[in-house]
Parts: structure tokens; sequence; C-alpha cells
């Protein structure tokens, strides 16, 4: 396979997106890095705090569906591959405003598809486990298996996911594709349950915990997405799909238990809240296709819970100023009718 020298990470700035930009460097410290990313609120600057003096990273600030500049980025600095993290990704959000997910994920994509294909350059695409659905109890999901999305999130996700099938169909353009698991650790927004729980548990804040918490998630630390992303890219085949995942599942429940021992709290801050509409009761991937290209994942889902809580623990500094800012009045909206004359659990 071609050699990866120049790089363009789409939403680099973003929790998947750094996570990554830090293993790659750190694995690949001769690659070129070029991180695009549109800076909203969850995409900070902050998330590569430590690298920015680091000759192989840059940074072009600019939204995935502007065409010329994307073009423009990928010819002046010779980008050999496009890793399309940049994304708008909470389900929640995407319930309550969900045009600008088909304007990001869908379009956004496409514009990217458009320069891959005119300029000649491998694309990644970034996609999410979501995009197969509610998953009955006795099936674990494989990459050929029908896409069956249920929110406006997941929704978009599949499209974009069928538009990077389909360039590969048509055009022939060289592409990869991973899905990921519910990924948690360092520098995730704190709308995203685990960070959200762990933030709200040092804070001595209610735990607000949707229906009765027995969804059933594959909770993946974002350290075995990226080596799993690294095993796509290095030794995946072209064309082909890749589930990143631990292939193993618990319940929402379990994961704030995990989240509360870790962090020294009392379970009486668990609040159980009107669940959100179309809440998928379970995901699971089998991951068999992935592992035969020689990955493993380092952590099990209880390992990748704690390891985050406890980076929240540890790291004050950067998710304070969240909480404190524009995240507040998204809280308020979201939750707070939902805890009202709630009890402990």
């Amino acid at each position: 396979m071609t050699p990866i020298k120049r790089m363009l990470v789409t939403g680099g700035c973003g929790f998947i997106g750094s996570n990554f930009v830090r293993y790659w460097l750190k694995q690949h410290p001769e690659s070129q890095v070029v991180v695009y990313d549109k800076l909203t609120y969850a995409g900070r600057k902050e998330n590569l705090h430590d690298l920015w003096e680091n000759d192989n990273l840059s940074l072009v600030v600019g939204d995935i569906g502007d065409l010329t500049l994307v073009r423009r980025t990928c010819e002046e600095r010779e980008i050999d591959l496009i890793v399309n993290f940049a994304a708008e990704t909470h389900v929640d959000q995407s319930i309550l405003g969900p045009l600008v997910f088909t304007d990001t994920n869908v379009r956004g994509t496409h514009v990217l598809l458009e320069v891959a294909r005119a300029l000649g350059i491998r694309l990644h695409h970034i996609s999410t486990d979501e995009v197969y659905g509610h998953i009955p109890d006795e099936h674990q999901s494989v990459e050929t298996d029908e896409l069956a999305p249920r929110s406006p999130y997941a929704a978009s996700k599949a499209a974009a996911d069928q538009l990077v099938q389909a360039y590969s169909i048509t055009y022939g353009l060289p592409v990869t594709i991973t899905r990921g698991a519910n990924n948690v650790g360092p520098y995730q927004y704190p709308e995203k349950a685990v960070p959200l729980f762990s933030t709200n548990a040092i804070l001595g804040e209610p735990l607000p915990v949707y229906g009765d918490g027995r969804q059933m998630r594959d909770y993946a630390h974002v350290y075995d997405h990226c080596t799993g992303i690294e095993a796509a890219l290095l030794r995946g085949e072209i064309g082909q799909v890749y589930n990143v995942g631990t292939g193993r599942e618990m319940t929402n429940l379990e994961m704030v238990d995990i989240v509360l021992e870790t962090l020294g709290k009392d379970h009486s801050l668990v609040r159980h809240v009107t669940d959100r509409p179309g809440h998928d009761r379970r995901y699971s991937m089998n991951v068999d296709k992935l592992r035969a290209l020689g990955w493993e994942p380092k952590y099990d889902p209880r390992q990748a819970v704690a390891e985050a809580a406890r980076w929240y623990a540890e790291n004050s500094w950067w998710w304070e100023p969240i909480r404190s800012g524009e995240f507040r009045e998204y809280y308020e909206r979201q939750y707070a009718k939902r805890l009202i004359g709630t009890a402990p659990r």
C-alpha cells in the first residue's frame, strides 16, 4: 500500500480526531498531519494544546462543506490521504436541531469525496455502530448488514457511508470505512454520557439516566479506535468496511456504576429521567474482520469507562471552562424538566 506521508485529518480538533492525531504523530513521527477543523463547540484547539509546536502538525480552520477551501488545502499541502472525522455526532443534538447534521455529515462528506475524486486522493471515513440501528439480542452486527438508522444523527452517518461506498463502486475511488462503537476517553465533550456523568459526579450533581438505563452499549476506549483505524489504513483492503469495538456490551446502568465506583461517589446521585425519542436498546458489533488484520483492543469496556472517568477527575482544567460556559444552556434545555421530581435510585 502507498506510504502515507501527508494526511488531512478533518475534525482533528474533536474528541476522536484529536486522539487519533496524537496517536498517529507518536507512532508515525515522519508523517505530516494537517488538521482541518471548523472549531465548533466540540472542536477545540485545547484538545491538541501540547502539540501545536510540532513542526509536522498544522491547522486549517474551515468547513468541510467549503469545496474551494478543501481543494486548495489538499493541493497546496500535497495531501495523500483524507481521514474524515468531521461530523456532528450527538444524538440528542440531532433531535433538537437535525438540519446541521445533514449539512455536515452528508453534504460535507460529499464535498470531501468530490475533492478526493478530482485529485486522486485516498479517503478513509469514520462512521458509527449507530448506522445499524437497534440490534436484537441474538445478533452482532457485521459489516455487510443492512443499515437501519433510527435517529437523525444515525441517518446522516448512514447516508455518508453509502456515498463513500458509491464513490468506490462508481469512480473506483480508493476508500475505507471504520464503524466505531461508543468511544470514551480524554477530551470528549461533556454532552456525551461518560464525561457528563463523570463531571456531574465530581460536582455532586445528579446523573440523569435515560429510561430504565438498561440500554446495551459497547463502550470502547478511544485509544483502541485509533489503533483500529491505523490497522485499516495500513493493512485493510481498499473498498472495505471494518467494525471497531470490543465485541462486548454492558448496560448504561453498569456504566454509571463503574463511573461512580471509580470516582468514589454515592449511587444516590442517579436519577432516572424521561427517555429520548427512538432510543435504540442495543448496539453490538462483531469485530472479527478487524481482528483478522492483527488488531486487538487493549481495553475491555469496564476498563475503558474507568480510565475515562479517572481522566476527567485528573483534568478539571479542561472541562471546567466548558461546564461553566455555553454548555450550561444546553444542559438546562436538555435535562432541567426531566430532572424535576426525580428521586434517588
